[in-house]
Parts: structure tokens; C-alpha cells; sequence
């Protein structure tokens, strides 16, 4: 009797156990940035945001939890074609973003490896219309179109792609070696064009370094013999104006000497000796001819005068 008691009472508490686990395993907490689907008998029933969250239990299940955060997807690279039959690996990075759970659930199986064919398939589209070039060149372009096409076509899955960056272009081999070859020969032709430019530029500068050399030396040279010339312009005019202060003094001398004379009241013997002094600084000059004035034609008369005059002063003696 009592051991049946014990084990009435072991599966009362047993029992009392389960149902506690059971009802705190249908407690449920969803996390920030997460929603969970929940289906009730195998149907859709509801999407739980952020919170707490009670599930019946065995009839709901939740069927999927779904990330609401920017996911990034790198895909493998992808063999494509150009407008000019170059073939190319180009891979595709792809961020998108879960904007409706229940669509991302429902709307399609395996959504990563819808949206990788369909990047592939879209890029191979845009990269059939362009040379190879043009594609080296245009990554913005095509970025922007496969966005463009892809957010199209996800938006019935529940799934917003934000943008696609294309990772790698890879041109076959000889096309890489052919590309580097035409950048070096490019290189080398700005190189050249840069020598001759920089020769040109440096030949220029030497020559107007030149003609302003010559130039100065030319205005240099045109100065000094300004300044010689005026140099030797006023040494004649001082010289000028110095044989001219001496005629004017020699003959206010003489203008004097005449005043002084004839103040004196000299005799006719005085002045025909002054006369003779005055023909004897003449004759000492360099004049080849000399003209006589005719008060002194009469030289014997002076000469007796002047014996005269001088023989008087013996005679007294």
C-alpha cells in the first residue's frame, strides 16, 4: 500500500514537472533585429517581432527565424561574355536586406541561390551589350543596372537588395598581357612627350635668359657711352668756359692797363714802346702772317726814340 502511494505520488510530480518544462519551452524571447514565423497546424499564423512571445503548445512551430540586418553575399565568379567575344570571369558581392519575413519564408526555396542565378544571368544580359573597353571602364554603370534589376525582381520574395559591386573583371591571359603591353608603350609615349616638352621649355628659357642678357648688356653699353658722352661734353664746356673766363680776364687786364695808361697821360714815346711790346708777343706766336698797322710803319723813328729815351738817363750819370 505505501509503495503504491509513493509511486502515485512520483507521477503526480512527474507529471506536474512536464507540464512546467512545456509551458516555460513555450515561453519565447525574440532578439533585436530578428522576427520569427510561426506556423500553427503546418499554416502560416503570425510573425513575432522583438519581445516576449507565448506558443500554444504541439499545434504552434516556429518555422523560421529571419535576420532583419544588411547581409553581404559573395558569390563565385561568373563566366561572361563581351559585345566583341571576349569571355571574362567577373564575381559580384550582393548586400541585401529582409524587409518581409513571410514573403523570405514562402516566396521562394533557397533565396541566396536565386538571387546568385539571377545576378549571374542579369550581368551576363549587361555585359553582352558592352565591348571590352567600355566594361573596363563602366563598373558604375553596370553596378547601378544590376541593383536595379535585381531589387525588381526580389521585391516578391521579401528581400531589398540595397546594391551590387562588381569584385573582380578578369580578361582571358593574352588579353591582360596585350593591355599591359599597350599601357607601357603609353607609358613610354607620355614619357617621351614629357622629355621633349621639358627640352622645349628648358631650350626656351635659356634663350629669353639670353636675349634679356644681351639686352641689358646692349642698355649697359648704351648708358656708359651716354655717360662718357656727357662726361666729355661737360669737360668741353668747363674748358670752353674756362678759355673764356681767361680772354675775359686777359682783356679786362688789358682794358685796365689801357684805363691805367691813359689816366697816366703817357707820351707818344710811351705808347709807340707799348706798341712794340705788344708787336713783339705777337710775332712770338704761331701765326704765319702778320699784319702791320700803319702807326707803327715808321720803325727807324721809333727805334731813335727809343735810343733816345734810353741815352738820356747815361748822360745824366
Amino acid at each position: 500500500m505505501l509503495l503504491v502511494e509513493f509511486f502515485g505520488g512520483f507521477l503526480v510530480l512527474a507529471a506536474i514537472l512536464l507540464v512546467l518544462i512545456a509551458l516555460v519551452s513555450c515561453i519565447k524571447i525574440v532578439p533585436q533585429a530578428m522576427v520569427y514565423v510561426v506556423e500553427r497546424l503546418g499554416a502560416y499564423n503570425t510573425t513575432w517581432e522583438t519581445g516576449l512571445h507565448f506558443k500554444l503548445p504541439f499545434f504552434d512551430r516556429i518555422a523560421k527565424k529571419v535576420s532583419l540586418k544588411e547581409q553581404v553575399v559573395d558569390f563565385a565568379p561568373q563566366p561572361v561574355i563581351t559585345k566583341d567575344n571576349v569571355t571574362m570571369q567577373i564575381d559580384t558581392v550582393v548586400f541585401f536586406q529582409i524587409t518581409d519575413a513571410k514573403l523570405y519564408t514562402y516566396g521562394v526555396e533557397r533565396p541566396l541561390s536565386a538571387i546568385e542565378n539571377l545576378s549571374a544571368t542579369t550581368l551576363r544580359n549587361i555585359i553582352g551589350e558592352m565591348e571590352l573597353d567600355s566594361t573596363l571602364t563602366s563598373r558604375d554603370i553596370i553596378n547601378t543596372k544590376i541593383t536595379a534589376t535585381l531589387d525588381t525582381a526580389t521585391d516578391k520574395w521579401g528581400i531589398k537588395v540595397n546594391r551590387v559591386e562588381l569584385k573582380n573583371i578578369l580578361p582571358p591571359r593574352e588579353i591582360q598581357d596585350a593591355m599591359e603591353k599597350q599601357m607601357k608603350a603609353e607609358r613610354e609615349r607620355r614619357e617621351s612627350i614629357l622629355r621633349a616638352e621639358g627640352e622645349k621649355h628648358s631650350q626656351i628659357l635659356v634663350a629669353q635668359g639670353e636675349k634679356e642678357s644681351a639686352i641689358l648688356r646692349a642698355e649697359a653699353e648704351k648708358e656708359s657711352a651716354i655717360l662718357r658722352a656727357e662726361g666729355v661734353k661737360e669737360q668741353k664746356i668747363r674748358e670752353a668756359q674756362g678759355e673764356a673766363e681767361a680772354i675775359l680776364m686777359v682783356q679786362k687786364s688789358f682794358a685796365d692797363s689801357l684805363k691805367m695808361l691813359n689816366e697816366a697821360n703817357p707820351t707818344q714815346q710811351v705808347l709807340a714802346i707799348k706798341s712794340l711790346e705788344a708787336f713783339a708777343k705777337v710775332a712770338d706766336g704761331k701765326a704765319t702772317k702778320i699784319i702791320i698797322p700803319s702807326e707803327i710803319q715808321s720803325l727807324a723813328g721809333l727805334v731813335t726814340s727809343l735810343k733816345e729815351v734810353t741815352s738820356e738817363p747815361e748822360k745824366m750819370q
